[in-house]
């Protein structure tokens, strides 16, 4: 008997062990999925070294300093365009000039390269743009050339990706279009001098100016940026346009106006005054909390006359790097940089963030761009029958994208150096 319990003794003890190994891989194998899955997460887990805070900082400094993008000239580029008139639904009709005729295609095969960086500046890449603003909105607030800016956006991401129509506003000019898969929306918000304007009337000659309130912003878009995490926006060309000039509700003067006993005034003052309102209202906005971004001047580039004394755009290829700004060009441009410096100061004080898309260089040397007389019909009656405002699609407003992005990236580079610096502290 003790021959057979003995026997039977090594049996339990064998089968409690297969048992207890058994229990204990099931429960720790589940922990180590993680680990199995990504080799490095051991090594996500550690705070970042030095090292890596460094590298981090040097990029966000480079990009910032050292580095300045906006510095630079065209080079060719052979594989561009990323869409065509063919793919891309949101051109608009003016500015489609394959459509209307335009025989050459090198203004299209170009890209900027700025001097004294490292690295080029990338190409647009579509889907990493989509990737880094997942579940964010981008409003576009300007004129016409603002809206070009954002069709630019949405032809090149069309690569990944077309939105669907989720407009609460039936006007074109205030759309909403979101990326579905990403839960990205971008808006116009139409807005052609910044400040409150009313249009003159239809068919009146008698009083056919603008009225200009330029210490109110406009509050179509003033009272929407609060639903936003980038803002950009832009405004130029309308005000050139002759326009009565308001303060406190009272007239001060006016822009070419040709109304008696009326101060004269340059369009150079109700443009800054324009910029500084914009400004202050974003400054003064509680609800805003996203990154703003100011689009500067780009230029128009009328030769042999104003845009309604015959003046053209009828260059086949990009400015060499040295070729001078006109003076009016320069002007405004200086304009909205200075009252965005004094702004951003403001801003920094109040934790706001304000970022300088300065793309006026670049798009100086581009008098290739335009549409001219290919954004319509030969016999069309239009306004503008040689638009030298505007700009091709594709054309070189599409690099207005590429630099977006690389300032998203860069925003984006210094949150992940603030996140790590928290981390180390």
């Amino acid at each position: 008997m003790e021959l057979v319990h003995s026997a039977k003794t090594p049996s339990k003890q064998k089968l409690l062990i297969v048992v207890t190994i058994s229990i204990s891989l099931f429960t720790i194998i589940p922990l180590l999925y993680p680990f199995v899955e990504d080799p490095n997460f051991f090594l996500k887990q550690q705070h970042p070294s030095q090292t890596s805070i460094v590298k981090l900082q040097d990029s966000v400094e480079t990009t910032r300093g050292r580095c300045d993008i906006f510095s630079g000239e065209w080079v060719p580029n052979p594989e561009a365009p990323y869409y065509t008139n063919t793919t891309c639904w949101a051109i608009h009709e003016h500015q489609n000039c394959m459509r209307f005729g335009r025989p050459d295609t090198d203004f299209i095969k170009w890209k900027w390269k700025p001097h004294g960086c490292e690295d080029d500046l990338p190409v647009f890449d579509p889907l990493r743009f989509l990737e880094t603003v997942r579940g964010k909105t981008m409003a576009f607030v300007g004129d016409s050339v603002s809206r070009n800016h954002m069709q630019s956006l949405i032809c090149l991401l069309s690569q990944v990706e077309y939105p669907v129509d989720a407009s609460v506003n039936t006007s074109d000019y205030f759309k909403r279009w979101t990326y579905e898969s990403y839960n990205f929306t971008i808006a116009p918000f139409w807005s052609t001098h910044l400040v409150k304007s009313t249009e003159p009337e239809p068919g009146k000659t008698e009083h056919s100016v603008f009225d200009l309130y330029l210490d109110e912003a406009d509050e179509r878009w003033t009272a929407e940026i609060g639903d936003f995490d980038y803002v950009i926006i832009s405004s130029g060309h309308w005000h050139y346009r002759p326009s009565v000039y308001y303060e406190n509700q009272t007239i001060i003067g006016c822009h070419y106006c040709q109304l008696p006993n009326i101060t004269d005034f340059s369009m150079f003052y109700g443009y800054r005054k324009a910029f500084r309102t914009a400004f202050k209202a974003i400054l003064d906005s509680d609800k805003f909390e996203g990154v703003m971004y100011l689009r500067t001047f780009a230029p128009s580039h009328f030769e042999g006359g104003l845009w309604n004394e015959g003046g053209n755009c009828l260059r086949k290829g990009p400015y060499q790097r040295n070729e001078a700004q006109d003076d009016v060009t320069m002007k405004l441009h200086r304009i909205q940089v200075e009252e965005f410096e004094r702004a951003k100061e403001e801003a920094k004080r109040k934790g706001k963030r304000f970022r300088l898309l300065d793309t006026t260089q670049a798009m100086w040397l581009r008098p290739d761009g335009h549409p001219s007389r290919y954004g319509h019909l030969p016999e069309a009656n239009v306004s503008l029958y040689n638009d030298c405002v505007h700009w091709c699609l594709p054309g070189p407003i599409d690099n207005l994208n590429d630099f977006l992005l690389a300032m998203i990236k860069r925003e984006e580079d210094k949150g992940q150096l603030a996140q790590v610096r928290k981390m180390m502290s």
